[in-house]
């Protein structure tokens, strides 16, 4: 059985990223114990969230700086709401756990929007499908690996 890091992995090799994926001491199931762990601004954490918009889900690359504006991200995407998901629809979209999810590596592409905070950052982190894992990247790549639109997110 294939893992959810090995799903990442395999798309980070499709698309040319050369950095691999950093298992970490600890798991770092938030930005800031993963900055800690990372020794990076917590702002520098590219946390990957998904909601629930109008019952599809919407992946949010979120900076760790700050918190997503539902209302802003429902009226971008042309929703009526958005709402954090459960980790059953999670799981079920992206097939890695609440706490590990990456940006890539999911059964099918997701609609992704890639927070314009992100780009005040020479290199940004995201996570690698578990949560002791993460890789390096950049705002420009993370546009390329998900496809996602550059949106200004926060709260």
């Amino acid at each position: 059985m294939t893992s959810a890091v090995d799903h990442v992995r395999t798309t980070l090799t499709a698309h040319g990223h050369v950095g691999g994926i950093t298992e970490l001491p600890a798991p770092a199931p938030t930005a800031a114990a993963a900055a800690e762990l990372l020794d990076c601004p917590v702002g520098a954490i590219a946390n990957s969230l998904v909601f629930e918009a109008d019952g599809a889900p919407l992946l949010i690359v979120a900076s760790g700086g700050h918190r997503v504006d539902l209302k802003k991200a429902a009226a971008h995407v042309g929703v009526r709401k958005v709402r954090r998901a459960t980790p059953e629809f999670v799981l079920e979209a992206t097939g890695q756990q609440v706490g590990g999810v990456a940006p890539v590596g999911h059964p099918a592409p997701l609609r992704t929007l890639v927070d314009t905070a992100l780009a005040d950052h020479d290199q940004v982190w995201a996570g690698g499908g578990v949560p002791h894992a993460m890789f390096r990247t950049t705002f420009a790549e993370l546009l390329s690996l998900t496809g996602g639109e550059a949106v200004a997110v926060g709260a």
